[in-house]
């Protein structure tokens, strides 16, 4: 018997998957579980409905996030921190606080989790930290760091 899974079987199929099964294993398990639908037309359409929408929605999310990365790389984030004479900072500068800065005086919120900085900002002057917005798009962010009067 020909299904559509409806869900992910384990060593079986994929939500979205249609394949052929033993009609005792789909009767029995698959439909009376809803864990997947015998595939005939109307579910077929019905699929490919959903995954024309599905597509779209993921065009969309790459879009968005193409306009923000063109957004951010074209701010400046304007941080001040106590320093000593060499120009290392007392502290140091994280993402909280660069996410924080960038949704005070720019109105974008970004989550910190979503910045890639290896370390903390030890050091006055300019750090470009990359900004993960989609898994192929990544935003470069320039931080300012200037001692604090």
């Amino acid at each position: 018997m020909k299904v559509i899974f409806l869900k992910d079987v384990k060593n079986v199929g994929k939500k979205g998957d249609i394949k052929n099964v033993a009609d005792g294993y789909a009767n029995n398990f698959l439909l009376k579980n809803n864990l997947a639908v015998e595939a005939d037309q109307a579910a077929m359409s019905k699929l490919a409905g959903q995954q024309k929408k599905q597509e779209k929605e993921v065009e969309q999310e790459l879009n968005e996030a193409k306009e923000l990365k063109e957004k951010l790389e074209a701010l400046t984030i304007e941080l001040t921190a106590k320093s000593g004479d060499d120009g290392r900072l007392f502290g140091s500068i994280t993402t909280k606080q660069i996410a924080k800065e960038l949704e005070k005086t720019h109105g974008h919120k970004i989550d910190k989790r979503k910045m890639e900085l290896d370390d903390a900002i030890r050091t006055l002057g300019y750090t470009n930290v990359p900004v993960k917005l989609h898994h192929d798009v990544t935003a470069t962010l320039r931080v300012h760091v200037t001692e604090e009067a």
